[in-house]
């Protein structure tokens, strides 16, 4: 049985709430614009995936988008349609995964080195985005924004009384108000508004998991189920978190979201380790963290692009890269071992390194780890 944990709505968990923003904002603007996506569906099926995985949980367990995923649609300008029907897709591959067992015969035969490795190589890539493009994007400017986030940050995480991610949130919306928003534009986008209602098509399931699922299981695999079952028990050990659990939530998440007009999303290391680096410690940090995507979806959901827009980059990119470092902090239990260390370096770089990345260094590192332990290439107790 799950300890039962109470949900807390304090100072805390309102700094924590922030700190998966880096990941997610980006990429609901990318995919929102490149398939020319209903922003108020997009924002209040967002929103609403946050809130009820955060009761279900009752800890800081992230919904983000499929990033794969996104990246394709970005790049490729995919269809609304065929990514509704990729999501219904994803949705049906994970659930079947639960249900038969599948996703605990993967998690007994991928060994901790490997899932560290996964983590390592998400952090390294998560630490790229942030300092290759959002950091600096905007110039001298955009550093000197960046920095002061940094240093503030520096000072305060860590502080429960003045949780570090509050400042830096206010910071770029004091920011975004005086330099980015216009006035007339934000009114013009207020008013009540609801999801659209989409009925995907099969020949829209069909495509959209040849082209945009895919790609994106492996992924999902390793960080989105994998990785977040294990970062659970690094930070949460009294709690017992089943791969089951997380693959039932994934997949009824993407059965749910086409329909009224959502993107694809699932669960994710990183997230909850953004939101555990700047205080989340419940579902309180999601709960309000959705609660913001829903309030702005159903009020200013038609200025949706102009709105996320005005947010600076650079300090999404400051999150994003203490995020990134949360994730590769979690090796540290593996550096003193000559077995173990190697193998999450290079899963983490091949994963980072190569196309389908995450399914190639996953392979490579479950047969070097069981070559290891026949005594092929490493003593079984090294390290």
């Amino acid at each position: 049985m799950e300890t039962r944990t109470r949900i807390r709505f304090d100072r805390n968990e309102l700094a924590g709430a922030f700190g998966d923003m880096g990941t997610d904002v980006p990429l609901l603007i990318g995919v929102a614009l490149a398939a020319q996506l209903d922003g108020t569906s997009v924002l209040v099926m967002f929103g609403v995936m946050q809130i009820l995985t955060g009761l279900a949980y009752r800890l800081p367990m992230p919904v983000q988008p499929l990033k794969a995923m996104a990246a394709i649609v970005i790049a490729q300008q995919t269809s609304a349609a065929t990514l509704y029907g990729a999501g219904l897709a994803i949705g049906v591959v994970m659930l079947v995964f639960a249900v038969t067992g599948l996703l605990d015969w993967l998690a007994r035969v991928v060994p901790k080195s490997v899932v560290r490795g996964i983590q390592f190589g998400l952090g390294l890539k998560l630490a790229a985005v942030a300092l290759g493009k959002y950091v600096q994007v905007d110039g001298v400017s955009g550093y000197a924004l960046a920095a002061v986030a940094f240093g503030v940050i520096v000072l305060l995480l860590g502080n429960r009384r003045f949780p570090a991610a509050l400042p830096v949130a206010l910071l770029g919306c004091a920011y975004a108000i005086v330099f980015n928003l216009e006035g007339a534009q934000l009114a013009q986008s207020f008013g009540l508004h609801l999801p659209a209602v989409h009925v995907p098509q099969i020949a829209d399931i069909l495509s959209g998991f040849v082209l945009l699922a895919l790609p994106q299981i492996p992924l999902s695999l390793g960080n989105s189920v994998l990785a977040t079952r294990q970062l659970t028990e690094d930070l949460f050990p009294e709690r017992r978190m089943t791969i089951r659990k997380i693959g039932i939530t994934y997949g009824l998440m993407n059965l749910v979201s086409p329909w009224f007009g959502g993107i694809p999303t699932c669960h994710g290391s990183g997230g909850m380790a953004g939101h555990y680096a700047f205080g989340g410690r419940t579902g309180g940090s999601v709960i309000i963290y959705g609660s913001i995507f829903l309030t702005l979806g159903l009020f200013f959901g038609t200025g949706f692009d102009h709105i996320a827009q005005a947010f600076p980059l650079p300090i999404l990119g400051v999150l994003l890269l203490f995020e990134a470092l949360a994730l590769i902090w979690l090796v540290r239990d593996t550096v003193q071992s000559r077995g173990e260390f190697p193998i999450v370096v290079l899963v983490g770089l091949l994963a980072v390194g190569l196309p389908y990345g995450f399914l190639v260094g996953m392979v490579v590192g479950i047969v070097l780890v069981r070559l290891g332990e026949r005594g092929r290439l490493v003593s079984p107790d090294a390290g």
